[in-house]
């Protein structure tokens, strides 16, 4: 599949959905391109993923921010390789840096630049230690052994979609047990 079909498919799976984040995080190293960057050379060409490229256009077409998390040692690199592959202009964050934290400073810095609630990303990423830790910051996280794809994306949205009904519908039960009980207050206590 070309990357404009896969751009057309992709469009349409965003299209299925009404609830949207507002950013999208990936990870690089297998998970937009089949690689680790520090077991690459700058003067390479790198490739990324088949659908990775018409995923990242439906995104920008559909106005939906994204960034990068990236724990790669070789921030060089990695930055070299977007810009080779002419998709470095179309993330609002890059933190790529190493780190032993699984990737909860990137997502800090990732927020503090962005100003974007952590509930309000998903994120992409082919480490399972990162998706379990991110996860407990409120982010939707997809982890994906073979990079991200249009399966993954129709997962991603389904699940960030259910999170957001599970967060909407808490909150309503919250604001009904807060109203019930802040009216039996004022039964009991009449000016």
């Amino acid at each position: 599949m070309g990357d404009e079909k896969v751009k057309e498919e992709a469009m349409r799976i965003i299209g299925m959905f009404q609830v949207l984040p507002r950013l999208v995080v990936f990870d690089l190293d297998y998970t937009l391109w089949p690689f680790y960057c520090e077991c690459r050379s700058k003067r390479e060409m790198p490739s990324m993923y088949p659908h990775v490229k018409g995923i990242i256009a439906a995104l920008k077409e559909k106005e939906i921010d994204m960034a990068i998390a990236s724990r790669s040692p070789t921030a060089d690199i990695a930055n070299t390789f977007l810009d080779k592959l002419n998709i470095k202009p179309l993330f609002v964050a890059k933190e790529i840096f190493s780190s032993w934290t699984h990737k909860t400073d990137h997502f800090q810095r990732v927020h503090s630049r962005t100003g974007i609630p952590f509930n309000s990303m998903l994120f992409f990423d082919d480490e399972d230690r990162n998706i379990q830790a991110v996860s407990k910051m409120g982010v939707t996280s997809i982890y994906g052994r073979n990079g991200v794809n249009l399966g993954a994306l129709r997962q991603g949205l389904t699940e960030f979609t259910e999170n957001q009904n599970t967060s909407e519908k808490n909150k309503q039960k919250w604001l009904k047990k807060y109203a019930q009980s802040s009216s039996s207050s004022e039964k009991k206590n009449p000016k």
